[in-house]
């Protein structure tokens, strides 16, 4: 008769399946993956480790395992995915955010103190990431986030209905900010596709089987949305205004010639948390000029 299983023994044997295979942050998924499948918080695993988990909430454990076991990232199984402070719902249509991306963010919130009424357009929303995440935190700005995949935008609406934010955001299909007035946002935002078209083969099959090439593919050398970008912001963005963008570690040099190009002073390329060059901006430095995730 074998033992029945815990919330500490099933986390732990779910760790070591995924970690095996070399998966990684092994913990950190198979944490995710118990929480999903037994109700149970961290705070419960951490507080109550020898609640009995059930066999129905062990076979879901089990299934989402074995998902993951073949490269399926967890956001994906479970449908949704943590960012900066807000929980996204994900799907195929969608990148699945990343903690690289919160550069953005450091930047912005950086340089818009609490209760500053500005307006914020976010180019390629994907999920709405990045906008819901600046609005979650700033109550004064309302937004705009375009993209021209249909499906992306429901998503994208979904997260700001279920976040509490659909009353100070709007979505718009287009591309880019074809369409939008001269002159019209204070903060302009993109994570574009920046990949190379021959990297894509290459990536972690996490990314290339479950992500969407077009929120990937960045064109034969990955510049190619930078360049229709640079333009596009500089008319769309009010005087005295801030841009911030992410770029591929090896791009800063590149994607910050464009934007000087369109006319941009004070082009600086920020790094994220790895020290890796991660968005070019006309923003201040968050390493010179820190501010505190509160």
């Amino acid at each position: 008769m074998t033992d029945t299983p815990t919330l500490l023994t099933a986390w732990k044997t779910a760790q070591a399946k995924l970690k095996a295979v070399g998966i990684d942050s092994p913990s950190i998924d198979a944490r995710v993956l118990l929480e999903a499948a037994t109700g149970a918080s961290r705070t419960d695993i951490l507080t109550d480790p020898y609640r009995a988990v059930t066999p129905d909430q062990q076979a879901a454990l089990d299934a989402y395992v074995e998902r993951r076991l073949k490269r399926e990232p967890a956001s994906r199984i479970l449908g949704r995915k943590g960012f900066w402070k807000i929980m996204l719902n994900v799907s195929p249509d969608v990148l699945s955010p990343r903690p690289d991306t919160e550069a953005i963010l450091d930047v912005a919130l950086l340089h818009y103190p609490p209760h500053e009424a500005f307006s914020v357009l976010d180019l390629g929303t994907g999920s709405g990431a990045i906008l819901l995440a600046i609005l979650a935190e700033r109550a004064g700005a309302r937004g705009l986030g375009t993209d021209i995949s249909t499906e992306a935008l429901a998503v994208a609406r979904d997260n700001a209905a279920s976040l509490g934010l659909d009353g100070r955001c709007d979505f718009l299909r287009t591309e880019w900010a074809t369409g939008l007035a001269d002159h019209s946002f204070d903060l302009v935002v993109s994570n574009p596709p920046y990949i190379p078209s021959g990297d894509i083969p290459g990536l972690d099959p996490e990314v290339r089987d479950h992500d969407p090439h077009l929120a990937l593919d960045g064109g034969p050398d990955g510049l190619t949305a930078y360049r229709d970008l640079a333009p596009q912001i500089a008319r769309v963005m009010k005087p005295g205004g801030l841009f911030a963008v992410e770029i591929g570690w090896d791009q800063g040099p590149a994607v910050s010639a464009l934007f000087r190009e369109a006319g941009f002073d004070d082009v600086k390329i920020i790094k994220d948390l790895s020290d890796r060059d991660r968005v070019v901006t006309n923003g201040p430095d968050p390493r010179t000029n820190p501010i505190p995730k509160m």
